[in-house]
């Protein structure tokens, strides 16, 4: 049977941390198909097509989340994919981009804190569903951005891993261009 499970999995180091180091905005469409590792379906090995990965470095209160949506009674599996971004400070270019952001669904690339990246919304797209422009009522209160992105998708966002050398190089020999 297809589903079953073919792995166990041992008690891992704890050497890891959460969090997340950047993210990549890529406009949809750029991306005209995927090609996965031929060992291991979960990784992406390439893309193909003019693919600008758009950098946005990112500390503190943004995360990643992905809900596992599994019904017996409809026989269905889905993935939400929920990323929640905290961009401080205002300005008129992020204005600008804020407002592309929102009318547009890119893929997105999520690198975390442990050097791994993932690709979210890759067949349908990352939604803004969410988000404020904000500035606080006192002086150390946060000025910035905070946006909510959702995606379903069919199966969990892959692993894009190439060399292992580091999240930058795996991202450009997958074949994307980093702006």
């Amino acid at each position: 049977m297809a589903c079953d499970i073919t792995l166990g999995r041992t008690e891992p180091c704890k050497d890891s941390v959460g969090g997340i180091n950047a993210v990549y905005f890529v406009n949809f469409g750029d991306i005209t198909s995927i090609t996965y590792d031929a060992t291991d379906t979960d990784v992406i090995d390439g893309v193909v097509g003019t693919p600008n990965a758009y950098k946005y470095e990112v500390r503190g209160n943004s995360t990643y989340t992905e809900n596992i949506q599994s019904s017996r009674e409809n026989g269905t599996t889905a993935f939400e994919q929920v990323l929640e971004l905290t961009l401080k400070k205002l300005t008129k270019e992020d204005h600008n981009t804020i407002k592309l952001l929102s009318f547009g669904r890119p893929n997105i690339l999520i690198e975390d804190n442990n050097g791994n990246v993932f690709l979210a919304g890759a067949e349908y797209g990352m939604d803004v569903t969410g988000g404020t422009v904000v500035t606080g009522g006192a002086m150390a209160d946060m000025s910035g951005y905070t946006l909510t992105f959702t995606g379903m998708e069919k199966a969990p966002a892959n692993f894009i891993y190439k060399t292992g050398d580091n999240a930058v190089s795996n991202i450009e020999d997958a074949g994307f261009t980093i702006v």
